[in-house]
């Protein structure tokens, strides 16, 4: 039997319509201080919008003076046994738990102020929940965010006890303070190379 390569490929304009519907809701959700002032339910995608003074991010803050149009971060939260199929069905704040976690982080580090990034979400339940990972994957490609694509580690999180021998991210090198990453022992990234990819990104 020949092998016909085409007869494989499956492709679905309604599925492209439905993420691009997907995002322009995103887009017109409203836009808090990080973290939403009131604790929510659900899980989904968000971004981050810088608008501080850090000069290396300045091509990033600039845009978004007036109003958050280009991220420098976006991510998804999923509730536990998501991936695996056994999630519970709970309905849990774990968007909110993500967000809470990155304002933590950035109020750790020396050179950023949390009170300079702003924040959007979309709550995707039930059957939408499905649409959580092509959406935050069709931002991504869209919007390139900086700490997506260029500087890595922003999301990491304490790899604990006994695995300190890793290197510290090229996000903490660029914004050290977070505690855990001092622990770390391994061969790091240098900051100037690190700033140079940033400009030659953003040139």
């Amino acid at each position: 039997m020949d092998f016909d390569y085409q007869r494989h490929i499956y492709y679905s304009s309604e599925f492209h319509g439905v993420v691009e519907d997907a995002i322009r809701f995103f887009t017109e959700t409203p836009v808090y201080h990080l973290p939403p002032p009131v604790r929510f339910i659900g899980s989904g995608v968000y971004a981050l919008y810088y608008t501080g003074d850090f000069e290396v991010y300045a091509k990033v803050a600039d845009p978004n003076q007036k109003t958050c149009t280009l991220p420098i971060y976006v991510g998804k939260a999923v509730p536990p046994g998501w991936r695996t199929a056994r999630a519970t069905g709970e309905v849990t704040p774990d968007l909110y738990r993500r967000l809470r976690e990155h304002a933590k982080s950035i109020q750790q580090v020396s050179n950023l102020r949390v009170d300079t990034f702003r924040c959007r979400f979309m709550i995707l339940g039930r059957l939408e929940s499905d649409l959580v990972v092509p959406v935050e994957a069709e931002m991504i490609r869209r919007y390139r965010p900086l700490w997506n694509t260029v500087v890595d580690g922003f999301g990491n999180h304490d790899p604990g006890k006994g695995r300190y021998n890793q290197a510290r991210s090229e996000w903490d090198i660029l914004h050290p303070g977070r505690y855990w990453a001092g622990r770390l022992t391994g061969e790091s990234p240098r900051l100037k190379d690190i700033v140079a990819r940033i400009q030659k990104f953003l040139a």
